[in-house]
């Protein structure tokens, strides 16, 4: 009867992600079909960047807290997360590094490749399909572990795309955003006992539903925008990081995390996340640093479209390690 159980919940859980999959897939086709008729140029990209991480990811964050029991245990989760989500990253770009010297040398884009194959999208993405999954603390966690790859990004990341190789103090500004602050004003709340009035948490439920509808229209709509020269052009390049960042990294995730006794909530959590896509951040980041734009919209694209199967794919293989 147990091995009957663990097999229906296996089937349960696939069939959940599957579902959960095809709304994304079906949300990311409205936002192709929008971009017929309104296409995304600078001033939408930066309406619907704004909304998705200045309103829908902070609500997802405080909603997901307020409806979490907070106590020393769950904190010292919060922190196991965080850790767990800065080690995960940093071999996630160890690998690219090293795939992308092995099978594409002499290529210039080497630190894209390894930044792009060791970068989630662990917000737009990770965040409501981990809250549709696993519910509030699911959500939490999801939350917490993005902070991570924001961290990573602004250090790591910075450093490697940066001429020069050096960290400045000035590129920590860019880690203090809404969604972090968010997590910070959440917790410490939460430490404290502090409820908000049920007006608050309504509201925060209600945008929160915002976050996965609005990042899907807005990948939809970067697809549509893709040239198809640029594609032909940079496709060769894109392969390593697609596979590190679906396929390897998650298995040496799985791997790792197998020997740990860790809660099943937070295994299943950072599993999940470590299985996202590449950073729809990729192409801003690489703008902003005079690197590849270009491949990082390519690669993100691609990625987000190849994850629609490998994700499923990937939950059902965790499933069979952590059942």
């Amino acid at each position: 009867m147990s091995v009957f159980g663990a097999e229906m919940g296996r089937e349960m859980e696939f069939t959940i992600v599957f579902q959960s999959i095809l709304i994304i897939t079906m949300m990311i086709i409205i936002g192709a079909i929008l971009a017929r008729t309104s296409p995304l140029n600078n001033e939408t990209r930066t309406l619907f960047i704004n909304m998705i991480v200045n309103v829908a990811m902070p609500c997802i964050i405080l909603s997901s807290i307020f409806h979490v029991d907070m106590n020393e245990d769950m904190f010292r989760k919060i922190v196991l997360v965080f850790v767990l989500s800065i080690i995960i990253n940093v071999v996630g770009i160890a690998m690219g590094w090293i795939f992308a010297n092995l099978f594409q040398k002499g290529s210039n884009r080497t630190r894209e490749i390894a930044l792009l194959s060791g970068l989630g999208n662990t917000g737009f993405i990770g965040i409501p399909l981990c809250a549709a999954l696993l519910g509030p603390e699911g959500a939490l966690y999801a939350a917490i572990f993005d902070a991570g790859v924001d961290v990573t990004i602004w250090t790591v990341g910075v450093v490697m795309l940066q001429k020069n190789r050096k960290f400045a103090l000035q590129t920590l500004k860019s880690m203090i955003n809404i969604p972090t602050a968010a997590i910070v004003i959440g917790l410490f709340a939460a430490f404290f006992n502090m409820k908000p009035p049920e007006i608050i948490i309504g509201l925060t439920d209600r945008l929160a539903a915002l976050a996965a509808p609005l990042a899907m229209f807005y990948i939809g709509m970067m697809i549509m925008g893709l040239q198809r020269g640029i594609v032909r052009q940079s496709v060769p390049q894109t392969w390593v990081p697609i596979t590190v960042k679906l396929i390897l990294l998650p298995i040496a995730t799985i791997f790792m995390i197998h020997f740990f006794n860790f809660d099943a909530v937070l295994i299943q959590t950072v599993l999940i996340q470590s299985m996202m896509p590449t950073i729809t951040l990729a192409s801003i980041l690489f703008a902003r640093y005079s690197a590849d734009e270009q491949m990082g919209a390519l690669t993100t694209v691609l990625s987000t479209l190849l994850g629609l199967i490998t994700i499923p794919f990937m939950v059902y293989i965790m499933s069979l390690f952590i059942n």
